[in-house]
């Protein structure tokens, strides 16, 4: 185990360092403060725990690692991570996974609007409620909430699967409530398993998907673009 106190060491030394760790390594980023771009740009599978509070756009660009963060994480934590697992102990700002391509995404606490904004592959397992637009032009991937979701949820969707367990607040452009079939059962059931979550079961859960009347621009559906 590799500890980097940040008291005494800068942001870029810290991510410089972690950019070089080997795979399989392990290390400790002790008084992050609430700095941001904590442990960005990860290419090897290594564990990395931080023990406090993440600024902006913590495990950005994320390939690999299993990064965790034991406390609030800000805007755009995990964003545009390719693989690995990011997770947040506790909540999360606006734009989590934001453009995320794969791995796995967990907040333990709320997430804020617009989580999973324009994913692409990406699978979020979000414990609480999430924000307004979460899963705003979701290209692909999974989105599950075990609490509630605000407004306009899943607006201009793609092919995302969006999972709700409690109250949706309203629908965005082109998202509508689809039946559960056996294999999404298996797909949440898969998801539930990954977060650590035995507290609650598929069939607790309505699905949402995409209506696909906005793939191709027609002047009959101006009004919801």
């Amino acid at each position: 185990m590799q500890i980097i106190d940040m008291n005494t060491t800068p942001l870029r030394a810290l991510n410089t360092a972690l950019q070089a760790g080997e795979a399989g390594s392990a290390w400790t980023v002790q008084n992050p403060g609430g700095r941001h771009a904590l442990a960005v740009g990860l290419t090897e599978d290594m564990s990395v725990t931080i023990e406090g509070h993440a600024g902006y756009y913590a495990a950005g660009m994320n390939q690999k690692a299993n990064v965790t963060v034991h406390g609030n994480a800000g805007q755009g934590v995990a964003e545009n991570m390719m693989s690995g697992a990011v997770h947040v102990k506790g909540n999360a700002s606006s734009s989590a996974g934001a453009t995320a391509q794969g791995g796995l995404l967990v907040i333990d606490g709320d997430a804020g609007a617009r989580c999973g904004i324009s994913m692409k592959g990406v699978d979020i397992v979000v414990r609480g409620s999430v924000g307004h637009m979460s899963a705003f032009m979701g290209q692909s991937g999974n989105l599950v909430v075990c609490g509630d979701a605000g407004e306009a949820l899943g607006d201009s969707l793609y092919e995302t699967r969006i999972f709700v367990r409690g109250a949706v607040k309203s629908l965005g452009a082109d998202c509508e409530e689809k039946p559960m079939s056996e294999q999404d059962r298996a797909i949440l059931a898969g998801l539930l398993d990954r977060a650590g979550i035995t507290d609650c079961a598929p069939d607790d859960f309505r699905r949402y998907g995409s209506a696909r009347t906005l793939y191709h621009f027609h002047v009959d559906n101006s009004s919801a673009y």
